[in-house]
């Protein structure tokens, strides 16, 4: 079983989208700056470090480059069994498996990052990482200290705690003398996961209530509860509690792990999660989408078969390939389209409202995925074609 996994905040750097710039899942940066109002391209290709840092930046940013990321390694058929996400990453997940439509997940986050910025900018705080005490012994030492919380439990001897300069200093010292083997202050914009965010709750409850939410694809794994969800109902109040509640990213892992997921792909900037997955689950097999590059890696990790043996379903492999949506709305295929027509790059097999749906392979068109007047969501798979 695959895993596709989506990093948070903190994976971002400077000059992030330009390797992705001319590929074609490059069209989200444009439909993400008109649903926001903000030039994210700006942000992926020009912005410095520091910009980025800003928790507005950050998280809007990481955001849209990680889902240009899953929209590319969607267009190769590759598909997952479940998703989780790191804190923001908890979004893309969201977004990719088809909770939230595109536009509401790209505007929540927006308007998640700055309420959170405002937030930060009222409450002054910060975060440190406890390296070599285990989960149990962390929360002992904190709960005495003032101003000091835990935030995220990572992996195994890996816990961030979070709260004001001082609060974190003296969390520092007493994981310290618990035994803690190093304490790393972290170079971030707020004491995130913590009561520190409470000024941010009824904004982001507000844009919550707005937001249709529906059900996930495959399991969507919670950073609250660690837990596999598959329909739409929780993921409201979930949302809520994650803002100022913990991430529990290890307990995430360990139940993906125990539900038979063997590989992990982690999707967007950065390789902290896959990192993660190695201190957690070391037999587990480690893949990272960081760039277009990455792809052909992907899919010879992930593919091939015997060609004599027939594919099955919609398992995919190294030959096949899926046409999706550009974009949300009716299907509706050509007329003169049906299983077994020969497609050329660019051939028009439908449109989804006003869009042309074009294939991006050359191939054999299996099948259609869609029904013909079913509403569709940006990136669902409309089609399945054999490339020749």
């Amino acid at each position: 079983m695959i895993a596709f996994l989506y990093p948070g905040q903190g994976s971002q750097h400077a000059g992030m989208g330009a390797a992705w710039r001319q590929h074609d899942s490059w069209e989200l940066v444009v439909e993400a700056s008109d649903a926001t109002g903000r030039d994210i391209g700006h942000l992926l290709l020009e912005s410095s470090d520091d910009e980025l840092r800003e928790t507005r930046n950050a998280q809007l940013a990481t955001f849209v480059i990680s889902m240009v990321a899953f929209d590319a390694v969607s267009r190769l058929g590759i598909e997952t069994s479940g998703h989780a996400g790191h804190s923001l990453g908890e979004y893309t997940a969201l977004a990719a498996s088809g909770v939230l439509d595109f536009y509401d997940a790209v505007r929540l986050v927006a308007e998640r990052g700055e309420a959170m910025q405002a937030a930060a900018d009222e409450h002054h705080g910060t975060m440190a990482a406890i390296i070599g005490l285990d989960d149990d012994a962390v929360e002992a030492a904190v709960a005495p200290v003032q101003d000091c919380w835990v935030a995220n439990y990572n992996t195994p001897g890996q816990v961030v705690i979070a709260g004001g300069p001082d609060g974190v200093e003296a969390g520092g010292s007493a994981c310290k003398d618990a035994g803690a083997k190093r304490v790393m202050p972290l170079v971030v914009g707020g004491a995130f996961h913590t009561p520190h965010m409470s000024p941010a709750q009824e904004r982001l409850d507000k844009a919550l209530a707005q937001t249709d939410f529906r059900a996930p694809d495959h399991p969507v794994y919670a950073n609250i509860d660690g837990e596999a969800h598959t329909t739409a109902a929780p993921w409201q109040q979930l949302l809520h509690d994650q803002l100022t509640g913990s991430v529990r990213w290890s307990r995430t892992l360990m139940a993906m792990v125990d539900a038979g997921y063997a590989t992990f792909v982690e999707i967007g900037p950065g390789t902290a999660l896959t990192g993660m997955v190695k201190r957690t689950a070391r037999a587990a097999e480690r893949l990272n989408v960081t760039a277009p590059g990455d792809l052909d890696a992907l899919l010879a990790a992930l593919g091939g078969r015997d060609e004599s043996e027939p594919a099955e379903g919609e398992h995919l492999y190294v030959t096949e390939r899926l046409v999706v949506s550009p974009t949300a709305g009716v299907f509706v295929p050509e007329t003169d389209v049906g299983a077994g027509a020969i497609l050329q790059t660019g051939s028009v097999i439908g449109t989804v409202g006003d869009a042309q749906v074009l294939s991006a392979f050359a191939g054999q068109l299996i099948e259609f995925l869609a029904l013909p007047g079913e509403r569709v969501q940006l990136a669902q798979p409309i089609a399945w074609l054999r490339s020749t």
